[in-house]
């Protein structure tokens, strides 16, 4: 007996071989069209979380221009001065490191702030 003989046995006039090659190629045909579908979902996807990223850049860099803005000397002194009465130091006021402890003997009187100023 040919231990190979069921490969040339007809079923329906087809031969079992032919069958088995024809279920091959057809299991083959559907798996690759899965995972090609399957990784256009997941290029899809990619393609999204990047976008998110840009998106989320651009607003990093909008808040970085924004922290810039706020922290302008400018624009902190023109609010000091506004709301709390500050004015910048006059650079002539330089004082000598052996006039400190008479300063400190007698401090200047401190300018109490504008009524409805924040404390």
């Amino acid at each position: 007996m040919n231990p190979f003989g069921f490969l040339t046995r007809r079923v329906r006039g087809f031969r079992v071989i032919d069958i088995a090659a024809v279920t091959l190629i057809v299991t083959i045909a559907v798996g690759s069209y899965a995972f090609k579908t399957f990784a256009s979902v997941e290029d899809a996807d990619a393609s999204g979380v990047e976008s998110q990223i840009l998106q989320e850049q651009k607003r990093i860099a909008l808040l970085k221009a924004e922290i810039a803005r706020l922290e302008d000397p400018r624009r902190v002194e023109a609010l000091s001065t506004q709301y709390l009465g500050m004015v910048a130091v006059d650079p002539s006021h330089d004082i000598p490191a052996n006039a400190l402890p008479r300063i400190a003997a007698n401090p200047p009187p401190v300018k109490p702030p504008k009524p409805g100023a924040p404390v």
